[in-house]
C-alpha cells in the first residue's frame, strides 16, 4: 500500500474548508502558514482560482492540504511506501520521516517564490500533450527547442519552454495529439529554473534530513532512495528536471504494489493510475468523507 501526493494544478478555491471542520486542523495549518510564509488559511477557504493559481500559493498550499490529509488518516500502518508528484515530493519527504514538518513547508516556501521570480525573468510556459506516439512527440519538442518536463503516463506528457515555441506546438501539433496550454507561471522543471535551484540548494544547506522510515521513490527516475540527504538533493534538483511520473507508477507496479491512496488536494494521481496500474484499488482522499474509503483500504492491507 502506498501514499502519493498531488502536484502543482489540483488546487480549487475553498477545497480546504470541510478540512478546517477537524480538530486541530486550523491549528495546524496556521503553524504550516507562519513556516511556509503565506497564509494558508485564506489561500484554501478564501482566495479565488486566479490568486491560488500564483505558484508561490500553490505550493506551500498544496504540500499542506497533503500534510492535513495525511495526519487526518486514523491508521497509517499499512502504508510502506510515499511519493509525490513533482512538490508533491515535499510532502511525501515529510510522510516518510526525511524532513520534519517544518522544514517542508519552509522550503516550499522558498521554492515557490524562487520559482516565480525565475519564471518572471522570460516569457515561458507549459502545455499539456496528449495521445499520439510519445517519441514522435518527444522528437517534435526537440526541433521546437521545448522540454519535456512532465511524463506522466497514461499517453500525457507536459512541453515546456517559450510561448512562442507552445504556440507552434499548438498551431503544428504530432498527429493524433492534443495539444492543451496550462494556467502556470512559467516553463518549470527545465533549464529556465536554474536560478532557483541555487536558491533552493542554499535554503536547504544544514537542513537535518532523515533516512526514510518507509520506501520513497524519487520523480528523477523512478527509483527507490535509500539516504535522506540524497534525497533533499533530488528534490532540489527536480526544480529544473524532468518529473518522470511514469517511471515512479512502473516502478510501483514492479513492487507489486496492492493499493494507492492519493492525499488531498486528490484526483489527477489516481486517474493517472487507474489508466496506468489498471486493477490496482485506489482512493482519492479529497475531503474528510474520503478517509473512510481510505481507512478500509489500508485495514485490508493489514487484514
Amino acid at each position: 500500500m502506498i501514499a502519493v501526493f498531488p502536484g502543482q494544478g489540483s488546487q480549487t478555491p475553498g477545497f480546504l474548508v470541510p478540512w478546517l471542520e477537524l480538530d486541530g486542523a486550523r491549528e495546524r495549518l496556521e503553524a504550516y502558514s507562519e513556516w511556509s510564509g503565506v497564509d494558508l488559511v485564506a489561500a484554501g477557504t478564501e482566495w479565488d482560482a486566479d490568486r491560488i493559481r500564483d505558484t508561490r500559493i500553490a505550493q506551500p498550499l498544496i504540500v499542506a492540504a497533503s500534510l492535513l490529509s495525511w495526519n487526518a488518516l486514523s491508521d497509517r500502518s499499512g502504508i510502506s511506501g510515499v511519493a509525490g508528484h513533482s512538490v508533491g515530493e515535499f510532502a511525501a519527504a515529510a510522510a516518510a520521516g526525511i524532513l520534519s514538518e517544518e522544514d517542508a513547508l519552509r522550503l516550499v516556501g522558498i521554492r515557490g517564490r524562487a520559482m516565480a521570480e525565475a519564471a518572471a525573468a522570460a516569457q515561458t510556459g507549459m502545455s499539456a500533450v496528449l495521445g499520439g506516439d510519445e517519441q514522435a512527440v518527444v522528437d517534435r519538442l526537440g526541433e521546437l527547442d521545448l522540454t519535456p518536463a512532465n511524463y506522466n503516463g497514461g499517453g500525457q506528457l507536459v512541453a515546456a519552454g517559450t510561448l512562442d515555441a507552445l504556440a507552434q506546438l499548438a498551431a503544428e501539433p504530432v498527429p493524433g495529439t492534443r495539444v492543451i496550454p496550462l494556467q502556470v507561471a512559467g516553463a518549470f522543471h527545465t533549464r529556465f529554473m536554474a536560478p532557483a535551484v541555487q536558491e533552493l540548494r542554499d535554503a536547504a544547506a544544514g537542513t537535518d534530513a532523515a533516512d526514510p522510515a518507509v520506501t520513497v521513490w524519487t520523480n528523477r527516475d523512478g527509483s527507490a532512495v535509500a539516504s535522506g540527504s540524497a534525497f533533499v538533493d533530488l528534490l532540489i534538483e527536480q526544480v529544473s528536471s524532468p518529473v518522470r511520473w511514469d517511471l515512479c507508477m512502473a516502478a510501483f507496479a514492479e513492487a507489486g504494489v496492492s493499493g494507492l491512496i492519493e492525499l488531498a488536494p486528490a484526483g489527477t494521481l489516481t486517474g493517472l493510475a487507474k489508466r496506468a496500474l489498471r486493477g490496482t484499488p485506489a482512493v482519492a482522499v479529497k475531503t474528510p468523507a474520503d478517509l473512510a474509503a481510505a481507512g478500509a483500504l489500508i485495514a485490508g492491507e493489514n487484514a
